[in-house]
């Protein structure tokens, strides 16, 4: 079948390209669209920045992505707008406007993924929703200027979401396809677990594709395809999130941009960090089950998992079996998933009463970076003595892996005064750290000693300030 969507407003239909070619190569050699740049080819500088409309309870919203680590078969039964589909018969989109009005250009090669940035950021707000500094930043981190500065681009920012919101309207896409065939490739995009399941079980050598932001690199950077791929991002049981008494529930294929809310609204530390992976453009496509099936050990949501003691759900032939995350990751990139099992779900307990959970991610960037080091604790302080304690480290092993030999130390020592000794030889007994371009391994134990040493500023002095935007 050939792959359909709407591009600009025109229906698009390709039957004779690769479904795994990036989207970014796609326009740039096949339709001539050199609006949309390549810069890292890694899905970090935002210049190959593209919308993705989709109705959302009768309102229109715009989300970006990054188009060199998009797959063709991904935009498939979509809408795309690309910088080359803003413009009318009046002229200039407001955001193309503004943006040169305020000096937010230089040598323009960034500009068109900017543009395509606040022109989401733009057409997805509410009249009652009005965007702030802290949405005008976050909108942006995903795109890399290297000549401009920043202050005019936010400066045009500021004055496109000032005026009254547009609402641009999302057309109808074609109605996706479950089976797309070109160029010796072969993509299956079923609709429901059992049809998962059951293409899983046939086909135990796909590659299992969600968002494709790890996986997208290789077409990207290697220029190699997918010959077989079984695409999950339309299993409507994956796309579930709910509560099950004090567990939520987050289906393996909810992104990071889907599941932000109830993440955030249950676990504040939790969503502060989500807010940290990637981009928009990144948190858009990427998801929850696609982190931990990657088994990554600097994966940002895995020590999270770790130290609140979340299970995934297995759906596999013989039915859905769980187990704790801990017992899911058993070495360096590799788990406990059968060769015919998906991941389909992840549980998330909630804190129990009196309990906190922090979640520190330490990286050369703020924004946009791997970590070098990431620490989650669960504890609970009562009477000045730590009565529960909980803590994971992602960047320290071969995994994320829980810290026993500090939680040993912790549990039931005194907290409200002094730091116990000992968080040295504890974190040095846990971890064995390699040494990296990222950083040593003597840095990483020091860093995660620091990490408790910030825990305990951070629950027995609340007001001192941690950060240096804090000052």
């Amino acid at each position: 079948m050939a792959i359909a969507f709407v591009l600009n407003g025109e229906r698009i239909e390709v039957a004779d390209a690769a479904p795994s070619m990036t989207v970014l190569d796609f326009l740039r050699t096949r339709l001539r669209l050199t609006g949309t740049k390549e810069g890292c080819a890694e899905g970090d500088c935002g210049a190959c920045t593209i919308a993705l409309g989709r109705q959302d309870n009768g309102a229109a919203r715009w989300q970006v992505a990054n188009s060199c680590i998009l797959l063709l078969s991904q935009i498939d039964g979509t809408e795309v707008k690309t910088v080359e589909g803003l413009a009318g018969a009046s002229g200039l989109h407001p955001v193309q406007t503004v943006l040169a009005e305020s000096d937010g250009t230089q040598c323009g090669f960034c500009t068109p993924g900017i543009v395509m940035s606040l022109y989401a950021l733009s057409e997805s707000r509410t009249a009652d929703a009005p965007v702030g500094d802290a949405d005008i930043h976050e909108a942006l981190a995903g795109n890399l200027c290297r000549c401009t500065g920043y202050r005019p681009i936010v400066d045009a920012a500021r004055a496109l979401c000032a005026a009254p919101p547009m609402a641009e309207p999302v057309s109808v896409p074609p109605e996706p396809n479950t089976r797309i065939a070109a160029q010796g490739e072969l993509h299956l995009v079923p609709q429901t677990l059992s049809e998962l399941v059951a293409l899983r079980s046939a086909y135990p050598d796909a590659v299992l594709i969600a968002g494709a932001t790890d996986l997208g690199l290789i077409p990207a950077k290697k220029r190699q395809g997918f010959p077989l791929v079984l695409s999950s991002r339309r299993v409507a049981e994956l796309k579930r999130i709910a509560w099950e008494g004090d567990v939520l529930v987050l289906g393996a294929a909810v992104t990071y941009a889907e599941g932000l809310e109830a993440v955030e609204t249950a676990f504040p530390a939790f969503g502060a960090l989500i807010r940290r992976i990637g981009s928009r453009q990144i948190r858009t496509m990427g998801t929850f089950g696609g982190n931990l099936g990657t088994a990554s050990p600097v994966g940002d949501t895995l020590a999270v998992l770790l130290a609140l003691d979340a299970e995934v759900e297995l759906a596999g032939p013989s039915g859905m079996r769980r187990m704790t995350v801990a017992d899911f990751l058993t070495g360096y990139r590799k788990t406990a998933l059968a060769p015919d099992e998906v991941i389909a779900a992840l549980r998330l307990p909630r804190l129990a009463e009196g309990e906190q959970l922090f979640a520190w991610k330490l990286s050369r960037r703020f924004d946009q970076d791997i970590s070098t080091l990431l620490g989650a604790f669960r504890l609970r302080v009562d009477g000045g003595r730590m009565m529960s304690f909980a803590a994971a480290f992602g960047g320290m092993a071969d995994r994320a892996k829980r810290a026993s030999a500090l939680e040993t130390l912790l549990t039931g020592a005194p907290w409200a005064d002094a730091l116990p000794e000992g968080i040295e030889a504890a974190l040095a007994a846990d971890f064995s750290p390699l040494s990296d371009h990222r950083a040593s391994a003597a840095y990483r134990l020091t860093a995660a000693a620091n990490l408790v040493r910030r825990l305990h500023i951070a629950t027995t002095r609340p007001g001192v300030p941690l950060e240096l935007e804090a000052l």
